[in-house]
């Protein structure tokens, strides 16, 4: 891992993170920090953009699911107020990478991550790097030139549909409900999807689907 920069005064920080245990445990962690201050904390992307707006924070440290939208959509908002953005999420695939690199991010950085690796990176992002995990950067950038669109599944509208319902655990009666269509359409649907994500069942069908941000 790069060094982070020291910075000459605390990095400003508009902390955006709807479970409260964890927004005051990183609070709490950065309370008596010489390099980072948060300004603010807050749970929602609305609440986000009043409080950039009235901060204008060097960072904005925004999670990914929050109650009134994806964090991912709102990136452009924060860039009005010169805040570079560093999403925090516990998904760590290329396709929520290269989403928020696309939308303008400076950075992506897991949950799980230790608070050293998450001040670093808050750090360098506040200097003008772009921190994105090493697992996880060659295929962002193969996202973004195209190059990793080539062997990408290929799914039809209801096939796509049925995927999503079966990554919410729908039965195949549940699945014909939703998508009115009668059982043996929903098992025709199933089996393609099968056949395409290369999968032995249903449950390894979304594990795939996962790992390959088909469910991004």
């Amino acid at each position: 891992m790069a060094h982070s920069p020291h910075p000459s005064r605390p990095v400003r920080v508009v902390l955006v993170e709807d479970h409260h245990m964890v927004a005051e445990a990183i609070r709490l962690a950065w309370a008596g920090s010489a390099d980072v201050e948060v300004v603010a904390t807050v749970g929602s992307v609305a609440d986000a953009l009043a409080e950039t707006r009235r901060h204008r924070p060097d960072v904005v440290l925004l999670d990914r699911r929050l109650p009134d939208g994806d964090g991912l959509d709102a990136i452009a908002g924060f860039a009005e107020w010169d805040a570079r953005v560093l999403v925090l999420t516990g998904e760590a695939t290329v396709s929520v990478a290269a989403r928020a690199a696309q939308s303008g991010a400076a950075g992506l950085v897991l949950k799980s991550a230790r608070l050293e690796e998450l001040t670093d990176a808050v750090l360098r992002v506040a200097a003008g790097e772009v921190v994105f995990d090493g697992g996880l950067l060659g295929g962002v950038l193969d996202k973004l030139t195209g190059r990793g669109d080539a062997g990408r599944v290929a799914l039809t509208g209801r096939e796509r549909e049925t995927l999503l319902l079966m990554a919410e655990g729908a039965s195949t009666e549940e699945i014909g409900e939703r998508m009115g269509v009668a059982r043996n359409t929903v098992r025709n649907h199933v089996q393609r999807v099968l056949e395409k994500l290369g999968a032995r069942s249903k449950l390894e069908a979304v594990a795939i689907a996962r790992r390959d941000g088909l469910l991004d």
